[in-house]
């Protein structure tokens, strides 16, 4: 049963909404490539990837025998004349057409990328926390569980800003566990200590070596995910038989999201991402049967 509930995104064949992320593949080959790998769901992957009208968006992921997990929306929530809860009310719809439950929020800085972000006031993290708390009501009114992505070069990336957030709102979290290890938390341990707080996981595996470059300025995000900083599951250093360990204890039954941030300068050659995505399927899985 757990291992029906692993999924893919499209940014492991890199596919991602930052602009001049880089060459990005059509969605007819990373939907195949994902049911080829066994994959049974996915995430939506940015504005334009998917067809924009949600019935339309439906018969898509129905044509390739995929369901559909929810998707990755960046937000604006610190900034207290900005209310972000008409474009997710806009955007539920399409949940409701392809059966989705799960809204993954990410607090932009409101540049584009990740390679800065600027310091959050008082006023500003208010702002942040009452917009996640209302967030997660409006979602769960539509039946679709909200939760907060900590990300790399956002409002929440680092661990002071993850215990801020569980000790000022109600939102659950999305476990990252890239984003998280770059940005100073251990997964392995966040999971120990607030398991009931994960309702949703990201799992890639990291090159700590280049982490640790992007943590101390001596290379971009940008240029660290280039180099390769994320790996496929299993080749890295996030520790997953303890993360999905301390979920189990807590009976989770979310889905498992394999996400290997990937930057494409062209078509690819021979297999592509796929392969990668192959080996972090077959590692999960071993895992997830131990």
């Amino acid at each position: 049963m757990t291992t029906a509930r692993i999924a893919g995104a499209p940014i492991s064949w890199g596919v991602c909404e930052v602009p001049g992320w880089g060459h990005q593949l059509t969605p007819e080959r990373v939907l195949r490539e994902m049911t080829e790998v066994g994959l049974v769901a996915t995430e939506f992957g940015p504005d334009g990837f998917l067809p924009p009208d949600p019935s339309d968006m439906a018969a898509v992921l129905e044509r390739q025998g995929l369901e559909a997990v929810g998707g990755f929306t960046p937000l604006l929530l610190h900034v207290p004349s900005h209310d972000p809860v008409p474009a997710v009310e806009r955007l539920l719809a399409s949940y409701k057409a392809s059966d989705a439950d799960t809204l993954v929020l990410s607090a932009i800085s409101g540049a584009d990328g990740y390679d800065s972000r600027p310091d959050l006031d008082e006023t500003g993290w208010a702002t942040l926390l009452a917009n996640l708390d209302r967030l997660t009501e409006v979602a769960a009114a539509h039946d679709v569980v909200a939760v907060l992505h900590p990300h790399v070069g956002t409002m929440v990336e680092n661990g002071d800003e993850v215990q801020r957030v569980l000790e000022g709102s109600s939102v659950s979290l999305c476990l990252d566990t890239g984003h998280l290890l770059i940005g100073g938390t251990d997964p392995a341990e966040l999971t120990r200590q607030a398991p009931e707080r994960i309702a949703h996981t990201h799992f890639k595996d990291v090159d700590l070596g280049l982490a640790r470059q992007v943590q101390d300025g001596r290379r971009s995000y940008t240029e660290a995910v280039r180099e390769g900083m994320y790996r496929p599951l299993g080749t890295g250093d996030v520790d997953f038989p303890a993360i999905v360990g301390h979920l189990r204890a807590q009976g989770y039954e979310g889905w498992y999201v394999l996400e290997q941030d990937t930057i494409l300068t062209e078509e690819p050659t021979g297999e592509g991402p796929i392969a990668d995505v192959h080996t972090s399927v077959e590692n999960l899985r071993s895992v997830l049967r131990c």
